[in-house]
């Protein structure tokens, strides 16, 4: 994050002393309010400035969309559109050259993009932090199954935070003896030309969280939830959980049989 504004994670922060002499440089500086936009850990901070004396109003910004008060976050759409059409791309491959492809997207501790590319490019396996029960040989079963009925290539989107996926390439290459080839992603789904749903999102975010400092109003989360803009305390946006959609995830595979 912070590609624009050339900001980054401070672990400094953490320490009371650190949010204390945070809070004086942005008064001193004549700053009573602050937009913060990313995930949990800058919410914390936000919180932190807002018990210091700076009003704060937060924005979801993750690619993840891991935050769980909000059901969309900024960055999604424009990242998973980015995998999205790495996928389509390494598939025309792999189905010339009847490959099974592993391919890696981003998700270290949350398997959304994996699922919604997973189910966007149709492929055979979808592999989450949340969901995969580390069973290589069904996979390895699967594959000879389906190249027995015929299918010319394997696609596997593996989330991040599964990782292996050049060790696992190996190992299903010399069990089926198809070839297997990984590709990972990368950073490169965390930049680019923002889609339409991130503009419009971050905007409506953006002007929501000005409007509740402009009302004087301090330590909250804007977040999208059922259709609708809401905003929450901080403390209790912390407080909620969030898991893939089981619907979603199911769908998937059923539609990859």
């Amino acid at each position: 994050g912070g590609t624009v504004l050339y900001t980054a994670r401070c672990p400094e922060f953490v320490k009371p002393e650190v949010q204390v002499r945070g809070a004086d440089i942005l008064k001193k500086h004549g700053i009573d309010g602050l937009v913060v936009i990313g995930g949990d850990g800058s919410f914390k901070g936000a919180e932190a400035l807002s018990k210091n004396g700076v009003n704060t109003a937060c924005v979801p910004g993750t690619i993840d969309l891991d935050i769980a008060c909000s059901d969309y976050t900024i960055g999604f759409d424009t990242a998973v559109n980015t995998a999205m059409e790495t996928v389509d791309k390494v598939r025309d491959t792999s189905t010339s050259h009847e490959r099974c492809s592993i391919i890696e997207v981003m998700g270290r501790l949350a398997g959304h993009i994996a699922l919604w590319c997973g189910i966007s490019n149709g492929a055979e396996e979808i592999l989450t932090v949340e969901r995969y029960d580390y069973d290589e040989q069904r996979i390895i079963n699967s594959i000879i199954e389906k190249r027995r009925l015929g299918k010319k290539h394997y696609i596997i989107i593996n989330a991040e935070g599964v990782g292996d996926s050049s060790g696992m390439a190996k190992r299903i290459e010399a069990a089926t003896g198809m070839e297997t080839r990984e590709t990972i992603i990368g950073y490169a789904q965390r930049g680019g030309t923002p889609t339409v749903m991130d503009r419009v999102y971050a905007s409506t975010f953006g002007t929501k969280a000005v409007d509740i400092l402009m009302a004087g109003a301090t330590n909250r989360v804007v977040a999208y939830r059922g259709g609708k803009f809401v905003d929450y305390d901080i403390h209790e946006a912390l407080s909620m959980t969030k898991d893939l959609d089981d619907y979603m995830y199911d769908m998937s595979i059923r539609l990859s049989r």
